[in-house]
């Protein structure tokens, strides 16, 4: 995990959210920028067009591939609860991963880590039993693959103990609560847009230290990678700006996986 002093840290954005093969959006731009890509596995967005696509570019500029996991939420974006058994988080995730590393396979990669999306993302935060599926499927699927996750939830424990590689995600483009948690995005000021802003924030988070909460207090962000949001307007200028920030603060840019 970074620290500070920390001279390396992963740079992800979630990519292949679109529709269509032609559909990519700033996902070009962000695969020269990024060192990961979180690659929509088509429950949330995306489809085998453009999962292919983006993971063709990926490959051809060396960028790690992950499987973005989701609920079955195409309408809502995945950013909808769902309340759903063990067994079928189990057979969803497995479904997603195989049906994306096969595309990987095609173009000469392959699934290296996992990431949920959105509304699963912060549900196993707090669900032991999802998070011991979500275990079970990756484990199931291929023991060396990692699990991005956020820092201090009961999902990096749950993982860690059953033997899953886990690495913590910071977001510099999204507000902390003053107890690390992120800002729920329906409240206003939950996504920040300024490329600027966000860089110093992946700046501080990359060397160890803490940023602002939206209280004002000073929170720690704990982070192996950095996240950037494909879908936030700017998406690539933030991309930019935070690598070009991170570079000159001396932090070197390569994947965890």
């Amino acid at each position: 995990m970074a620290a500070e002093g920390a001279c390396a840290i992963d740079l992800n954005a979630d990519t292949g959210e679109g529709f269509g093969r032609y559909r990519m959006g700033p996902d070009v731009e962000l695969l020269a920028l990024v060192t990961s890509a979180n690659v929509a596995c088509g429950f949330h967005a995306g489809d085998p067009r453009v999962m292919d696509a983006t993971v063709a570019v990926a490959a051809q500029r060396g960028v790690v591939v992950g499987a973005h996991v989701s609920y079955p939420d195409l309408v809502g974006f995945g950013r909808r609860h769902l309340a759903v058994s063990s067994e079928e988080l189990v057979t969803d995730v497995l479904y997603q991963v195989g049906a994306l590393d096969g595309i990987c396979r095609r173009h000469g990669t392959a699934v290296r880590y996992v990431k949920p999306h959105g509304a699963l993302y912060n549900d196993l935060a707090a669900d032991e039993a999802l998070a011991r599926a979500l275990a079970d499927a990756v484990r199931s699927y291929d023991r060396s693959l990692a699990v991005l996750t956020l820092p201090g939830s009961r999902a990096a424990d749950v993982l860690a103990g059953t033997g899953v590689a886990v690495k913590l995600e910071g977001f510099p483009d999204r507000s902390y609560a003053a107890d690390g948690s992120l800002v729920a995005r329906r409240h206003e000021g939950a996504v920040l847009t300024t490329p600027g802003e966000i860089a110093e924030r992946g700046v501080r988070m990359a060397l160890g230290r803490p940023i602002a909460s939206v209280t004002g207090s000073p929170v720690r962000v704990r982070a192996d990678t950095l996240c950037v949001h494909s879908d936030t307007p700017g998406a690539p200028a933030i991309a930019a700006a935070l690598r070009e920030a991170l570079e000159e603060a001396g932090v070197t840019l390569r994947p965890f996986a």
